[in-house]
């Protein structure tokens, strides 16, 4: 079959078998199936869907088009964590130097942050001295011997998904499910874990904002990544405040150190426990959640927890002293308080107007190749249910010379709504996925 005979099928609702899916992503692979009609095939799945055959067959098409990992020579489970986006969510950074101090490795690829704020990998960066790059025998060598590993996507890993998710930022398909999943799966796929935590946002600051379509997508990526032969589990949680009280990359990892330090608790805590546990349940470590939950704490109060991320920051060239010495984190020059215009209690914060003002002072980018401030962002002063006196700040704005100011103001401004009783606030797990 052409191209065009597998778009007209797609159209029409026709089930693609998996050798049309094949050629199709080997076409987009290697630039024979032109931009236009990959775009018109995106856009025929969109409207019509996919079964979970194709699903999978997309999936692991995306997954071998280009170089893949592999692990066997890590000793014992490798894990990973998947997160669907959000603003101050920096699970990877607590639970990841607690999992490895549990004796499960971490082998965690991750990208480059677009929209709101950085990635893991910004977040890394700001770490004096760090670098993300890493070859895979080094990489390898990094897990064996410390048990984790931070680092950039190679350029070959999944190439088909670079292509086909730069198409569906531009025609109107990037939350259509199975290109969700396959996006996602792919590069999880490639990137040779054994066990995979998939942690699906939902709300304001979430790619699926009603919690139906989040818990859609967390089932079928956990049905399509155990087809695989990987083990995989999914939590749904909310996205409907940041998920820190921390916005921006070194203010973030100021605030991983301060929960692994033991010195903070909240959401961000809770659901690094929670994902972390799943982790240690996947793996064979312990036989249930709750059992993986007290494990981690006790890593957190030992200081064990904490002395990973050292090990963490320091094979990748980063200052060891920081996880004890978080003053060495870049600081943006200036604070400013918003302060609230009204008495009342906090009803609503859209979140996606939180992180577009972190961004709007120069956390995010638009592109890839944009420069970000690792030293600038927001540090929210309340959340939900919270009781706020007209005067008191709302979050603290850290600022520097490339901030736009007044944007970030009024964007945060507009994320705040008040009301005179004390709500309910939005469940914090709403789902979990086996």
């Amino acid at each position: 079959m052409s191209v065009i005979d597998l778009l007209i099928k797609k159209r029409f609702g026709g089930e693609l078998t998996h050798e049309e899916i094949r050629e199709f992503v080997r076409g987009v692979t290697d630039g024979s199936v032109a931009d236009y009609q990959a775009s018109a095939m995106l856009m025929a799945i969109c409207i019509n869907g996919m079964t979970a055959e194709e699903t999978l067959n997309l999936t692991m098409e995306m997954a071998v088009s280009g170089d893949t990992l592999d692990l066997s020579a890590i000793r014992g489970v490798k894990a990973d964590k998947h997160s669907t986006g959000g603003v101050g969510d920096t699970t990877s950074l607590v639970l990841v130097p607690l999992v490895a101090a549990c004796g499960v490795k971490v082998a965690k690829m991750s990208g480059r942050g677009l929209g709101f704020t950085g990635g893991t990998l910004d977040k890394l960066e700001s770490v004096p001295g760090l670098s993300v790059s890493m070859d895979t025998e080094r990489f390898i060598e990094t897990v064996n011997k410390h048990g984790l590993a931070i680092i950039g996507q190679t350029k070959s890993l999944a190439p088909a998904d670079k292509v086909l998710y730069a198409l569906r930022d531009v025609t109107g398909t990037v939350d259509c499910l199975p290109l969700v999943v396959s996006s996602i799966l792919s590069k999880k796929i490639a990137a040779g874990a054994d066990v995979i935590v998939l942690d699906v946002k939902t709300g304001s600051g979430a790619i699926m904002p009603t919690y139906e379509k989040s818990l859609e997508l967390a089932r079928t990526m956990v049905d399509i990544g155990n087809r695989t032969g990987r083990k995989f589990a999914a939590l749904v949680t909310d996205m409907n405040q940041p998920l820190g009280n921390y916005v921006g990359n070194a203010l973030e990892v100021y605030e991983a150190i301060e929960i692994l330090s033991g010195r903070a608790e909240g959401d961000l805590k809770t659901v690094s426990l929670m994902l972390g546990a799943h982790i240690l349940r996947l793996a064979g470590v312990v036989s249930t959640v709750d059992e993986g939950v007290r494990m981690l704490e006790e890593k957190i109060r030992s200081g064990e927890g904490l002395k990973k991320l050292s090990e963490l920051f320091a094979c990748e060239g980063g200052d060891p002293r920081v996880p004890y010495e978080p003053d060495r984190l870049p600081k943006a020059p200036k604070q400013i308080d918003l302060f609230s215009d009204a008495d009342g209690y906090v009803a609503g914060i859209h979140t996606d107007k939180i992180g577009y003002a972190a961004k709007a002072l120069g956390a995010g980018r638009e592109r890839k190749e944009d420069k970000i401030d690792l030293s600038v962002g927001i540090v929210m002063k309340k959340r939900l249910g919270d009781r706020v006196k007209k005067g008191e700040p709302l979050l603290t704005m850290h600022v520097s010379e490339i901030s736009d100011v007044p944007r970030a103001e009024a964007l945060a401004r507009e994320a705040f709504r008040f009301t005179d009783t004390k709500p309910e606030t939005p469940e914090l797990i709403r789902g979990v996925v086996e």
